[in-house]
């Protein structure tokens, strides 16, 4: 990963998927619908039915992680060793194993995306989050040990990546207790936006400069138009949230009528009433039901 493609390819996957998540979120605002159980179109039964309620996500996350996996160890000249075989034995390529060991996790919340919501008999939304949250402390903790040795502008630019893992974590575990709450989801889609938009400004900051010149880690300037890039990442990503919303509701509004009433029908999450009111409101209907069942046989 410590190079031009091994940080424009994981900033892709993430704008994508921040892209996809800001569609998922669009639409569940608009039809007020739940955003554990999205509704989904009719699909035609037959003998593909099945690869329609696969989880696409889950399945890209897997297949992106498995290729980020074999393309780091592959970049490694004689192979990713652990230690070397010099007495005393010295760890060696720290920095490779901490790219290895975020692609393994990455491709475990793959694994367990597609593991809850097509395998098990029930989905289990907790599971999900949690793995999710898993991956995100230990992202975390290995980007905090990866600034090590790092000055000037590659530190200015892990540091502001670490502050969106930060925050990133913390809507996360905040959505442990509240998992339906749309604005925990709207800001989660524009962190991974941000995330992802910002590893590729990395891969070009680091490694391919536009100006063909590379950055100056003495040159205070370069040091602050970093963050002034960053600065310009936050405006464009909500630009890009508040356009995507703008072109679903004009969408389903105006060309896709008949989408409201699926949307509305199709949202168990907030579809329910209270659970003690609705529970107590059908004790009482069914004690006067029982009743009036036993006035016929109580007469003479």
């Amino acid at each position: 990963m410590g190079n031009f493609i091994g940080h424009v390819f994981p900033g892709l996957f993430l704008v994508l998927y921040g892209l996809y998540q800001a569609i998922v979120v669009s639409k569940a605002v608009i039809f007020n619908a739940s955003l554990l159980y999205p509704s989904c179109p009719p699909r035609n039964k037959g003998r593909w039915a099945m690869l329609w309620k696969i989880s696409y996500v889950g399945l890209l996350k897997m297949v992106t992680g498995s290729f980020l996996i074999v393309y780091e160890i592959n970049c490694v000249k004689g192979g990713l060793i652990l230690m070397n075989r010099d007495m005393p034995p010295r760890f060696m390529y720290p920095k490779e194993w901490q790219h290895l060991t975020i692609f393994i996790l990455l491709t475990l919340n793959g694994c367990v995306d597609i593991l809850s919501k097509n395998l098990l008999p029930q989905r289990c939304v907790v599971l999900e989050l949690g793995v999710r949250i898993l991956t995100f402390y230990v992202l975390l903790l290995l980007l905090v040990s990866h600034t090590q040795g790092t000055v000037g502008v590659e530190l200015q630019v892990h540091s502001l990546l670490i502050l969106v893992v930060f925050l990133l974590m913390l809507v996360l575990t905040a959505e442990l207790w509240a998992p339906g709450m749309f604005h925990l989801w709207l800001i989660e889609t524009f962190l991974f936006l941000m995330m992802g938009s910002w590893l590729v400004q990395a891969g070009f900051i680091l490694f391919k400069p536009v100006s063909s010149y590379p950055w100056q880690d003495d040159d205070m300037s370069d040091i602050m138009f970093v963050t002034t890039f960053f600065c310009w990442h936050v405006v464009i990503n909500a630009l890009c949230l508040l356009g995507i919303y703008g072109f679903s509701f004009f969408w389903y509004r105006c060309y896709s009528p008949s989408l409201k009433l699926t949307g509305l029908n199709e949202a168990p999450y907030h579809a329910s009433p209270p659970g003690p009111v609705y529970k107590l409101l059908q004790e009482v209907e069914e004690s006067e039901k029982d009743d009036q069942a036993l006035l016929p046989t109580s007469s003479p």
